[in-house]
């Protein structure tokens, strides 16, 4: 009896008497399948190959990710996230994928990832930090969770160190961004800088959550975090309720390109970063513009709770970026504000909104 079974290469080849031959493979394992298919022997030495495949990917590293991917810390994650972590085991599969769990909480397999770690940090610190705390967040998962023991690389060292929470934004970086934007980016601005909020956050709003005064956000990396609060309530300060006021209706969302469709995150970046470029603009990032609304709001009257209730912001990463900039940063709200109050006289602000 002649069978079709899935996961068989064919190989024909000429032999050097001139005859034609057939060989079969089995496609994982790499491993020559005696017989025809739906011999005996054929049915025998798939089985045996197919155990092989089961084996190898059970009790070792490589089922350890597989595992991950079917829990709830798994499903909170982004997709963006997700896609970046699969990036990452894919790497790890390779180098110690087959390793067995005895080995995953021996100090050897520590030293052998911590040596890579320095060697791969000397040219790439961020990106062998990011390797490595991917692999350390699945093997804390599997030490609380899991079938390991311990965790070895609990409290791995970084080679990559950022405190951005000195930087913001100054009126004069605002300024010259706004004198080369275009009108997406100058409406992106203006939501960042008025709300407070992550740039994820921000590609989402929607024009049903804005109620002619505030703007209803439920914000992403709390639901993330398996955390469902209540939305929050963002009043609008009188330049953002202008600006939203006459800003053309393109969409569903607030925020879209000039062809009225939502902004994709890859294509947003390029565009904030391009715009940047012009301005003259090379250190500061969209997400230094939360430091810079933490300084705005203090600067207004805003209890330390307000703002945080607001922006998201830990307690304690607020009161850092207020007690760095507060004082150094004299009447900045003031002036930040009379520069946005001026972007209100261009011809963009005053354009006639469009009905979707």
């Amino acid at each position: 009896m002649r069978v079709r079974m899935r996961g068989v290469n064919t190989v024909r080849a000429t032999l050097a008497s001139g005859q034609r031959a057939i060989y079969y493979y089995h496609r994982a394992t790499g491993v020559r399948l005696d017989g025809k298919p739906g011999s005996p022997e054929f049915i025998l030495t798939f089985a045996s190959a197919e155990e092989k495949t089961r084996n190898r990917n059970t009790g070792n590293l490589s089922s350890l990710f597989r595992d991950f991917e079917n829990t709830k810390q798994w499903r909170r994650l982004a997709e963006s996230t997700k896609s970046e972590y699969k990036r990452v085991f894919k790497f790890w599969d390779a180098e110690y994928g087959t390793c067995p769990y005895r080995a995953l909480e021996d100090k050897a397999f520590r030293a052998d990832v911590i040596k890579w770690h320095d060697r791969f940090s000397e040219t790439k610190p961020r990106e062998a930090d990011n390797r490595v705390s991917v692999l350390a967040r699945v093997l804390s998962w599997a030490a609380k969770d899991g079938p390991l023991k311990v965790n070895i690389l609990d409290g791995f060292e970084r080679a990559y160190s950022s405190d951005r929470s000195e930087i913001i934004w100054l009126p004069e970086h605002v300024e010259a961004f706004l004198a080369v934007a275009s009108p997406e980016m100058q409406l992106a601005m203006a939501l960042a800088l008025h709300t407070g909020q992550r740039q994820g956050d921000i590609l989402r709003f929607a024009w049903s959550a804005y109620n002619g005064s505030a703007i209803s956000i439920r914000q992403g990396k709390a639901k993330r975090l398996g955390k469902i609060p209540p939305p929050i309530l963002v009043p609008c300060t009188r330049a953002l309720k202008v600006t939203l006021d006459n800003a053309p209706r393109r969409a569903a969302v607030i925020l879209t390109t000039k062809t009225g469709l939502a902004f994709k995150k890859r294509y947003f970046a390029a565009q904030w970063e391009e715009t940047c470029k012009a301005a003259g603009i090379s250190e500061l990032h969209f997400h230094d513009i939360r430091g810079t609304t933490v300084t705005l709001l203090a600067e207004s009257g805003c209890t330390l709770p307000e703002i945080v209730s607001i922006t998201g912001h830990s307690l304690r990463t607020a009161q850092v970026i207020i007690e760095k900039y507060l004082k150094r940063t004299s009447k900045l709200a003031a002036s930040a504000v009379a520069k946005f109050e001026n972007v209100l006289e261009t011809d963009f602000a005053k354009r006639p909104a469009k009905q979707t």
